[in-house]
Protein backbone atom coordinates (compact mmCIF):
# COMPACT_ATOMS: atom_id res chain seq x y z
CA UNK A 1 0.00 0.00 0.00
CA UNK A 2 2.48 2.17 0.68
CA UNK A 3 4.91 1.42 -2.02
CA UNK A 4 2.01 2.00 -4.20
CA UNK A 5 1.61 6.09 -3.06
CA UNK A 6 5.07 6.05 -4.53
CA UNK A 7 3.74 5.80 -7.97
CA UNK A 8 0.82 7.76 -7.97
CA UNK A 9 3.28 10.67 -6.25
CA UNK A 10 5.18 10.19 -9.54
CA UNK A 11 2.27 10.52 -11.81
CA UNK A 12 1.28 13.70 -10.57
CA UNK A 13 4.30 15.80 -9.35
CA UNK A 14 6.92 14.41 -12.07
CA UNK A 15 7.88 15.27 -14.81
CA UNK A 16 5.30 13.13 -17.26
CA UNK A 17 8.46 11.27 -18.28
CA UNK A 18 7.00 7.66 -19.36
CA UNK A 19 9.51 5.43 -16.92
CA UNK A 20 9.37 2.56 -19.59
CA UNK A 21 10.50 4.34 -22.50
CA UNK A 22 13.98 3.45 -22.98
CA UNK A 23 14.31 6.56 -25.18
CA UNK A 24 13.44 8.85 -22.40
CA UNK A 25 14.02 7.48 -18.89
CA UNK A 26 16.91 6.92 -16.30
CA UNK A 27 18.20 4.36 -14.13
CA UNK A 28 16.54 5.73 -10.95
CA UNK A 29 13.36 6.94 -12.69
CA UNK A 30 12.92 3.66 -14.18
CA UNK A 31 13.09 1.41 -10.79
CA UNK A 32 11.01 3.99 -8.85
CA UNK A 33 8.17 2.84 -10.83
CA UNK A 34 9.98 -0.86 -11.32
CA UNK A 35 9.13 -1.29 -7.01
CA UNK A 36 6.35 -0.65 -7.46
CA UNK A 37 5.21 -2.94 -10.15
CA UNK A 38 4.99 -4.94 -7.12
CA UNK A 39 1.30 -3.80 -5.27
CA UNK A 40 -0.90 -5.06 -8.00
CA UNK A 41 0.06 -8.78 -8.20
CA UNK A 42 0.24 -9.10 -4.61
CA UNK A 43 -3.16 -6.89 -4.04
CA UNK A 44 -4.87 -9.86 -6.31
CA UNK A 45 -2.66 -13.05 -4.69
CA UNK A 46 -3.84 -11.83 -1.61
CA UNK A 47 -7.42 -11.00 -1.83
CA UNK A 48 -7.68 -13.96 -3.46
CA UNK A 49 -5.74 -15.64 -0.29
CA UNK A 50 -7.76 -13.85 2.10
CA UNK A 51 -11.24 -15.43 0.83
CA UNK A 52 -9.53 -19.04 1.38
CA UNK A 53 -8.61 -17.98 5.15
CA UNK A 54 -11.81 -16.84 5.62
CA UNK A 55 -13.10 -20.03 6.28
CA UNK A 56 -10.72 -20.33 9.10
CA UNK A 57 -13.20 -17.99 11.03
CA UNK A 58 -16.09 -20.38 10.57
CA UNK A 59 -17.41 -18.91 7.22
CA UNK A 60 -19.15 -21.41 4.89
CA UNK A 61 -17.88 -21.30 0.87
CA UNK A 62 -21.65 -20.07 0.32
CA UNK A 63 -20.88 -17.43 2.88
CA UNK A 64 -17.36 -16.59 1.40
CA UNK A 65 -18.99 -16.69 -2.49
CA UNK A 66 -21.35 -14.25 -1.25
CA UNK A 67 -18.72 -11.89 0.23
CA UNK A 68 -16.70 -11.85 -2.80
CA UNK A 69 -19.49 -11.19 -5.30
CA UNK A 70 -21.07 -8.36 -3.29
CA UNK A 71 -17.51 -6.82 -2.35
CA UNK A 72 -16.54 -7.06 -5.90
CA UNK A 73 -19.60 -4.90 -7.40
CA UNK A 74 -18.96 -2.25 -4.42
CA UNK A 75 -15.28 -2.08 -5.96
CA UNK A 76 -16.56 -1.50 -9.31
CA UNK A 77 -19.31 1.34 -8.43
CA UNK A 78 -16.35 3.05 -6.34
CA UNK A 79 -13.91 2.83 -9.17
CA UNK A 80 -16.10 4.38 -11.45
CA UNK A 81 -17.21 7.02 -9.18
CA UNK A 82 -15.27 7.68 -6.37
CA UNK A 83 -11.77 6.91 -7.40
CA UNK A 84 -12.42 8.20 -10.86
CA UNK A 85 -13.34 11.34 -9.66
CA UNK A 86 -10.50 11.43 -6.74
CA UNK A 87 -8.02 10.91 -10.27
CA UNK A 88 -9.46 13.69 -12.50
CA UNK A 89 -11.78 15.78 -10.59
CA UNK A 90 -14.19 15.62 -13.10
CA UNK A 91 -17.45 13.29 -13.45
CA UNK A 92 -17.77 10.92 -15.44
CA UNK A 93 -14.96 8.85 -16.63
CA UNK A 94 -14.91 5.91 -17.40
CA UNK A 95 -12.13 3.15 -17.32
CA UNK A 96 -10.88 -0.01 -15.58
CA UNK A 97 -8.47 0.77 -12.68
CA UNK A 98 -7.37 -1.70 -9.90
CA UNK A 99 -10.65 -1.65 -8.00
CA UNK A 100 -12.09 -2.35 -11.15
CA UNK A 101 -10.01 -4.83 -12.50
CA UNK A 102 -10.58 -6.71 -8.40
CA UNK A 103 -13.98 -6.04 -8.06
CA UNK A 104 -14.40 -8.19 -11.76
CA UNK A 105 -12.13 -10.72 -10.39
CA UNK A 106 -13.86 -11.45 -6.94
CA UNK A 107 -17.31 -11.74 -9.40
CA UNK A 108 -15.70 -14.35 -10.64
CA UNK A 109 -14.18 -15.79 -7.76
CA UNK A 110 -17.51 -16.39 -6.13
CA UNK A 111 -18.51 -18.73 -9.03
CA UNK A 112 -14.86 -20.48 -8.55
CA UNK A 113 -15.06 -21.04 -5.04
CA UNK A 114 -17.63 -23.46 -5.60
CA UNK A 115 -14.79 -25.79 -7.08
CA UNK A 116 -12.36 -28.36 -5.37
CA UNK A 117 -9.36 -25.89 -4.42
CA UNK A 118 -6.74 -27.77 -7.05
CA UNK A 119 -9.14 -27.29 -9.78
CA UNK A 120 -8.93 -23.43 -9.14
CA UNK A 121 -5.49 -24.16 -8.45
CA UNK A 122 -4.67 -25.38 -11.91
CA UNK A 123 -7.23 -23.05 -13.72
CA UNK A 124 -4.81 -20.36 -12.02
CA UNK A 125 -2.32 -21.45 -13.01
CA UNK A 126 -3.32 -22.36 -16.55
CA UNK A 127 -4.94 -18.44 -17.06
CA UNK A 128 -1.07 -16.85 -16.06
CA UNK A 129 0.88 -18.89 -17.86
CA UNK A 130 -1.23 -19.32 -21.29
CA UNK A 131 -3.01 -15.78 -21.46
CA UNK A 132 -0.27 -14.25 -23.99
CA UNK A 133 -1.22 -16.62 -26.28
CA UNK A 134 -4.25 -14.37 -26.84
CA UNK A 135 -1.72 -11.43 -27.57
CA UNK A 136 -2.08 -11.57 -31.04
CA UNK A 137 -5.92 -11.44 -31.14
CA UNK A 138 -7.04 -8.38 -32.82
CA UNK A 139 -10.21 -6.96 -31.05
CA UNK A 140 -11.07 -5.76 -34.23
CA UNK A 141 -12.12 -9.50 -35.44
CA UNK A 142 -15.00 -8.92 -32.67
CA UNK A 143 -16.44 -6.37 -34.54
CA UNK A 144 -19.25 -4.50 -32.52
CA UNK A 145 -17.76 -6.47 -29.55
CA UNK A 146 -14.18 -5.01 -29.80
CA UNK A 147 -14.26 -3.01 -26.67
CA UNK A 148 -15.31 -6.58 -24.55
CA UNK A 149 -12.53 -7.90 -25.79
CA UNK A 150 -10.34 -4.98 -24.53
CA UNK A 151 -11.90 -5.25 -21.15
CA UNK A 152 -11.12 -8.97 -21.19
CA UNK A 153 -7.28 -8.85 -22.62
CA UNK A 154 -6.34 -5.56 -24.05
CA UNK A 155 -5.00 -2.05 -23.25
CA UNK A 156 -6.27 0.93 -24.74
CA UNK A 157 -9.60 2.85 -25.39
CA UNK A 158 -12.95 2.42 -27.13
CA UNK A 159 -16.43 4.19 -27.08
CA UNK A 160 -19.18 3.54 -25.70
CA UNK A 161 -21.14 6.26 -26.21
CA UNK A 162 -20.66 6.82 -30.45
CA UNK A 163 -18.87 10.12 -30.64
CA UNK A 164 -18.85 11.36 -27.08
CA UNK A 165 -17.68 8.72 -24.33
CA UNK A 166 -15.05 6.44 -24.02
CA UNK A 167 -13.88 4.15 -21.99
CA UNK A 168 -10.16 3.81 -21.29
CA UNK A 169 -8.77 0.16 -20.29
CA UNK A 170 -5.98 -0.45 -17.91
CA UNK A 171 -6.46 -3.24 -15.79
CA UNK A 172 -7.64 -6.10 -18.07
CA UNK A 173 -9.31 -8.91 -16.66
CA UNK A 174 -8.21 -12.53 -17.51
CA UNK A 175 -4.87 -12.44 -16.41
CA UNK A 176 -5.98 -11.13 -13.09
CA UNK A 177 -8.56 -13.10 -12.21
CA UNK A 178 -6.12 -16.19 -12.97
CA UNK A 179 -3.85 -14.24 -10.12
CA UNK A 180 -6.14 -14.19 -7.93
CA UNK A 181 -7.70 -17.57 -8.38
CA UNK A 182 -4.21 -18.69 -7.31
CA UNK A 183 -4.42 -16.43 -4.23
CA UNK A 184 -7.22 -18.33 -2.85
CA UNK A 185 -5.55 -21.76 -3.69
CA UNK A 186 -2.36 -20.09 -1.84
CA UNK A 187 -4.62 -19.73 1.24
CA UNK A 188 -4.79 -23.25 1.45
CA UNK A 189 -0.76 -23.13 1.88
CA UNK A 190 -1.30 -20.53 4.45
CA UNK A 191 -2.94 -22.98 6.56
CA UNK A 192 0.11 -25.33 6.77
CA UNK A 193 2.68 -24.94 9.93
CA UNK A 194 5.41 -25.09 7.39
CA UNK A 195 3.86 -21.91 5.12
CA UNK A 196 6.81 -20.04 4.80
CA UNK A 197 9.60 -22.23 3.71
CA UNK A 198 6.94 -24.00 1.25
CA UNK A 199 6.69 -20.21 0.12
CA UNK A 200 10.13 -19.54 -0.32
CA UNK A 201 10.45 -22.55 -2.02
CA UNK A 202 7.66 -21.86 -5.26
CA UNK A 203 8.65 -17.60 -5.06
CA UNK A 204 12.55 -19.45 -5.82
CA UNK A 205 10.92 -21.04 -8.74
CA UNK A 206 9.12 -18.37 -10.33
CA UNK A 207 11.93 -16.06 -10.18
CA UNK A 208 14.16 -18.57 -11.78
CA UNK A 209 11.42 -19.39 -14.42
CA UNK A 210 10.90 -15.40 -15.40
CA UNK A 211 14.98 -15.42 -15.61
CA UNK A 212 15.13 -18.29 -17.41
CA UNK A 213 12.40 -16.96 -20.23
CA UNK A 214 13.93 -13.38 -19.79
CA UNK A 215 17.98 -14.48 -20.66
CA UNK A 216 16.84 -16.47 -23.56
CA UNK A 217 14.34 -14.11 -24.95
CA UNK A 218 11.71 -16.95 -24.47
CA UNK A 219 8.05 -16.68 -24.22
CA UNK A 220 5.60 -14.66 -22.52
CA UNK A 221 5.95 -10.50 -22.56
CA UNK A 222 2.95 -9.55 -24.43
CA UNK A 223 3.10 -7.77 -28.23
CA UNK A 224 4.67 -4.35 -29.15
CA UNK A 225 0.78 -3.36 -29.65
CA UNK A 226 -0.55 -3.54 -26.32
CA UNK A 227 1.68 -0.96 -25.06
CA UNK A 228 1.59 1.63 -27.65
CA UNK A 229 3.00 4.30 -25.94
CA UNK A 230 6.06 2.63 -24.58
CA UNK A 231 6.53 -0.13 -26.95
CA UNK A 232 9.94 -0.89 -25.88
CA UNK A 233 8.39 -2.71 -22.96
CA UNK A 234 7.10 -5.64 -25.23
CA UNK A 235 8.92 -8.05 -26.55
CA UNK A 236 12.42 -9.43 -25.88
CA UNK A 237 15.43 -7.32 -24.07
CA UNK A 238 18.25 -6.10 -26.06
CA UNK A 239 21.94 -4.38 -24.88
CA UNK A 240 21.16 -1.14 -24.59
CA UNK A 241 24.35 1.98 -24.95
CA UNK A 242 24.92 1.77 -21.12
CA UNK A 243 24.50 -0.98 -18.91
CA UNK A 244 21.73 1.12 -16.65
CA UNK A 245 19.55 0.95 -20.22
CA UNK A 246 20.04 -2.56 -20.78
CA UNK A 247 19.01 -3.65 -17.03
CA UNK A 248 16.52 -1.46 -17.64
CA UNK A 249 15.55 -3.11 -20.50
CA UNK A 250 15.72 -6.17 -19.45
CA UNK A 251 13.45 -5.41 -16.11
CA UNK A 252 10.76 -3.63 -18.49
CA UNK A 253 8.10 -6.39 -18.93
CA UNK A 254 4.87 -5.95 -19.48
CA UNK A 255 1.92 -4.66 -17.31
CA UNK A 256 -1.15 -3.77 -19.22
CA UNK A 257 -1.86 -6.70 -19.47
CA UNK A 258 0.39 -8.53 -17.53
CA UNK A 259 2.54 -10.72 -19.09
CA UNK A 260 3.59 -14.05 -17.83
CA UNK A 261 7.21 -12.29 -17.74
CA UNK A 262 5.80 -9.80 -15.47
CA UNK A 263 3.41 -11.74 -13.32
CA UNK A 264 6.71 -14.42 -12.41
CA UNK A 265 9.27 -11.51 -11.69
CA UNK A 266 6.95 -9.77 -9.29
CA UNK A 267 5.24 -13.03 -7.75
CA UNK A 268 8.27 -14.90 -7.44
CA UNK A 269 10.41 -12.48 -5.40
CA UNK A 270 6.88 -11.85 -3.39
CA UNK A 271 6.49 -15.03 -2.32
CA UNK A 272 9.87 -15.18 -0.62
CA UNK A 273 9.30 -11.71 0.97
CA UNK A 274 5.71 -13.05 2.24
CA UNK A 275 7.54 -15.90 3.97
CA UNK A 276 10.12 -13.26 5.37
CA UNK A 277 7.55 -11.48 6.52
CA UNK A 278 5.96 -14.76 8.39
CA UNK A 279 8.92 -14.37 10.62
CA UNK A 280 8.69 -10.61 11.84
CA UNK A 281 7.32 -9.73 14.95
CA UNK A 282 4.55 -6.90 14.35
CA UNK A 283 5.13 -4.98 17.86
CA UNK A 284 7.93 -3.67 16.11
CA UNK A 285 7.44 -0.04 15.67
CA UNK A 286 7.87 -0.27 11.53
CA UNK A 287 6.03 -2.73 11.28
CA UNK A 288 2.89 -1.38 13.77
CA UNK A 289 3.12 1.80 11.50
CA UNK A 290 2.67 -0.42 8.21
CA UNK A 291 0.28 -2.31 10.10
CA UNK A 292 -2.21 -0.03 10.01
CA UNK A 293 -2.57 0.76 6.24
CA UNK A 294 -2.94 -2.59 5.67
CA UNK A 295 -5.93 -2.94 8.30
CA UNK A 296 -7.73 -0.26 6.20
CA UNK A 297 -6.31 -1.27 2.64
CA UNK A 298 -9.61 0.10 0.80
CA UNK A 299 -9.82 3.21 2.88
CA UNK A 300 -6.40 4.47 2.52
CA UNK A 301 -6.59 3.65 -0.89
CA UNK A 302 -9.75 5.94 -2.26
CA UNK A 303 -8.11 8.79 1.30
CA UNK A 304 -4.62 8.29 -0.78
CA UNK A 305 -5.84 9.67 -4.51
CA UNK A 306 -7.87 12.23 -3.27
CA UNK A 307 -4.83 13.36 -0.98
CA UNK A 308 -1.87 13.15 -3.55
CA UNK A 309 -4.24 15.24 -6.23
CA UNK A 310 -5.48 17.90 -3.69
CA UNK A 311 -1.42 18.16 -2.40
CA UNK A 312 0.01 18.09 -6.47
CA UNK A 313 -2.80 21.37 -6.90
CA UNK A 314 -1.30 22.81 -3.96
CA UNK A 315 2.30 22.32 -4.49
CA UNK A 316 1.44 24.08 -8.16
CA UNK A 317 -0.02 27.19 -6.91
CA UNK A 318 3.00 27.38 -4.02
CA UNK A 319 5.69 26.96 -6.98
CA UNK A 320 3.71 29.81 -9.40
CA UNK A 321 3.66 26.70 -11.61
CA UNK A 322 -0.22 25.52 -13.91
CA UNK A 323 -2.57 24.18 -12.15
CA UNK A 324 -6.43 24.46 -13.87
CA UNK A 325 -5.04 21.44 -15.54
CA UNK A 326 -5.19 19.33 -12.44
CA UNK A 327 -8.14 20.72 -11.42
CA UNK A 328 -9.70 19.75 -15.08
CA UNK A 329 -8.59 16.24 -15.86
CA UNK A 330 -5.12 16.20 -14.27
CA UNK A 331 -2.81 13.50 -15.66
CA UNK A 332 -5.16 11.19 -17.28
CA UNK A 333 -7.29 13.78 -18.68
CA UNK A 334 -4.93 16.97 -19.91
CA UNK A 335 -1.56 17.22 -21.24
CA UNK A 336 1.29 17.87 -19.14
CA UNK A 337 2.11 21.84 -19.43
CA UNK A 338 5.72 21.81 -20.06
CA UNK A 339 6.14 24.29 -17.29
CA UNK A 340 5.10 21.59 -14.77
CA UNK A 341 6.99 18.99 -12.85
CA UNK A 342 9.42 18.16 -10.33
CA UNK A 343 12.28 15.89 -9.45
CA UNK A 344 12.64 12.49 -8.21
CA UNK A 345 14.21 13.58 -4.80
CA UNK A 346 10.79 16.59 -4.32
CA UNK A 347 8.68 13.50 -5.43
CA UNK A 348 9.62 11.10 -2.55
CA UNK A 349 9.62 13.59 -0.35
CA UNK A 350 6.11 14.34 -1.48
CA UNK A 351 5.34 10.28 -0.64
CA UNK A 352 6.67 10.04 2.56
CA UNK A 353 4.53 13.53 3.32
CA UNK A 354 1.60 11.92 2.00
CA UNK A 355 2.02 8.62 3.38
CA UNK A 356 2.35 10.15 7.01
CA UNK A 357 -0.30 12.23 6.59
CA UNK A 358 -2.37 9.36 5.91
CA UNK A 359 -1.70 7.47 9.21
CA UNK A 360 -3.68 9.31 11.85
CA UNK A 361 -7.25 9.00 9.94
CA UNK A 362 -6.14 5.57 9.12
CA UNK A 363 -5.53 4.31 12.74
CA UNK A 364 -8.46 5.69 13.51
CA UNK A 365 -10.46 3.57 11.51
CA UNK A 366 -8.93 0.72 12.31
CA UNK A 367 -9.45 0.89 15.76
CA UNK A 368 -12.78 2.25 15.28
CA UNK A 369 -13.67 -1.25 12.95
CA UNK A 370 -11.65 -2.84 16.11
CA UNK A 371 -14.22 -1.75 18.28
CA UNK A 372 -17.40 -2.08 16.45
CA UNK A 373 -16.71 -5.86 14.59
CA UNK A 374 -20.32 -6.65 14.91
CA UNK A 375 -20.69 -3.64 12.29
CA UNK A 376 -20.76 -5.74 8.94
CA UNK A 377 -20.74 -3.02 6.67
CA UNK A 378 -17.38 -1.81 8.16
CA UNK A 379 -15.68 -5.03 5.93
CA UNK A 380 -16.72 -3.08 3.15
CA UNK A 381 -14.49 -0.03 4.02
Amino acid sequence: MVLMALDHARIFFGFGLVPEDLSDTSGPLFFTRFVTHFCAPVFFLLAGAGGYLSLDQGKSVAQVSRFFWTRGLWLVLLDLTVTSYGWTFVFPVWHSGVLWALGWSMVAMALLVRLPVPWIASLGTAIIVAHNLLDSVNPAVFGKFAGLWLLLHGHGWFRIVPGKSVFVVLFALIPWVGVMALGYALGALLRKGDWPKKLCGIGAILTIAFLILRIFRLYGNGQPSLQPWAPDVAGPWHVQATLTLTIVSFFNTLKYPPSLQFLLMTLGPSLMVLAWFGRINTQRALARFLLVFGRVPLFYYVLHIYLIHSMAVWIAWVFHQPSAWLIYGGPWLCLRPQQYGHGLLFIYAMWVTAVALLYVPCKWLMNFKREHREWWWLRYI
